[in-house]
C-alpha cells in the first residue's frame, strides 16, 4: 500500500537550505562548501545549545542495470559521480559494501512547515546490482528488510528501463513489507538529443500511478540545489507516512532525540 504523496512544499518549507536561518544546519552537512561523506556511525556534530531530532529511514534504489543507480546515490551524497559505469558488486569505492550491497548515508536537514520544528533525517540508501539479485537470492530480501521508501529508476536513453517501471510497481505493491513512500526518477535526462522516453509518456505514467516522476541528470551546478528537489520529495512523503501511521502523532519507529555533541 502506498502513501498518497503530499503536495511539494505542503509538510516542510521549500527551499529552506536557501533561508539565512538554515545555514548553521546545513554547515554542518558541509565542509569547505562541499558535502561531508558520512560512514555509517557518524553524524552532523550540532553545537551544545541545538537539539536536533534525527530520524532514520532505510531506501532502496530499484532499477535495471546502467541506469545511474550508483551514480544517483552518489549525487544525492555529494560525492564523485563514477564517469564509467560498472555494476554494483562487492568492490566499489564510494561507499559502505557489505555481500554486494552499497549503502550510502545522506543527512539532509528540514523544517517543517505547521511546527517550525527542524529535522535531521537521515537517509541510507541501498543499492545492489541486477545481476548480484539475480545470483544471490538473499540479497534483495536483505534490502526489502524494514525499507521505508523504494526509489525506482528508469533512463530518458533507454526505453525498456521505462517500460519495466510497471512490473517493478506491481512487484512491490503484491508485496507484504507493509506501507512504503514509492519515487519515480528519470536519470540522464539532459541527454534530450538522445532521448528514448516522451514527456507525453511520462505524464500517462503519472496519471495511472500517482506516483511522483523527478528528473536528474547533467553535472552539479549547485551542490544543494540541484539535489534539494528529488530530497525533499523523499522526506516529505516519508515524513508524511509517519504521520499518517502515528495518527498524527509523527513518531517514527527508529527515531533519536538527542543534542548532538
Amino acid at each position: 500500500m502506498a502513501t498518497q504523496v503530499p503536495p511539494p512544499g505542503s509538510v516542510i518549507v521549500a527551499d529552506w537550505h536557501r533561508c539565512k536561518e538554515s545555514k548553521e544546519y546545513f554547515n554542518k552537512i558541509l565542509r569547505k562548501k562541499k558535502r561531508k561523506n558520512f560512514g555509517l556511525l557518524e553524524s552532523p556534530v550540532m553545537p551544545p545549545h541545538l537539539t536536533v531530532d534525527t530520524v532514520h529511514y532505510k531506501v532502496f534504489i530499484s532499477g535495471k542495470s546502467g541506469v545511474g543507480k550508483s551514480a544517483l546515490a552518489a549525487r544525492l551524497a555529494g560525492l564523485n559521480i563514477p564517469i564509467m559505469h560498472h555494476e554494483t558488486t562487492d568492490v566499489l569505492i564510494v561507499s559502505d559494501v557489505v555481500q554486494g550491497i552499497e549503502t550510502t548515508v545522506v543527512y539532509w536537514p528540514v523544517k517543517l512547515r505547521e511546527s517550525g520544528r527542524v529535522l535531521f533525517f537521515r537517509l541510507q540508501f541501498w543499492d545492489c546490482g541486477e545481476n548480484a539479485l539475480r545470483r544471490f537470492d538473499h540479497l534483495l530480501p536483505s534490502c526489502k528488510e524494514q525499507v521505508d521508501a523504494v526509489l525506482f529508476l528508469f533512463s530518458f536513453t533507454d526505453r525498456t528501463s521505462f517500460d519495466d517501471l510497471s512490473n517493478q510497481i506491481v512487484k512491490w505493491n503484491e508485496s507484504s513489507y507493509g506501507c512504503v513512500v514509492k519515487v519515480v526518477i528519470g536519470t540522464k535526462f539532459d541527454l534530450f538529443m538522445h532521448c528514448d522516453v516522451a514527456q507525453r509518456d511520462v505524464r500517462k505514467f503519472q496519471e495511472r500511478w500517482r506516483i511522483p516522476v523527478l528528473r536528474t541528470g547533467g553535472d552539479i551546478a549547485d551542490g544543494l540545489g540541484d539535489v534539494a528537489p528529488i530530497l525533499n520529495c523523499l522526506v516529505e512523503s516519508l515524513w508524511q507516512q509517519d504521520c499518517t501511521a502515528a495518527g498524527g502523532g509523527c513518531q517514527h519507529t527508529q527515531q533519536e532525540t538527542a543534542t548532538l555533541f
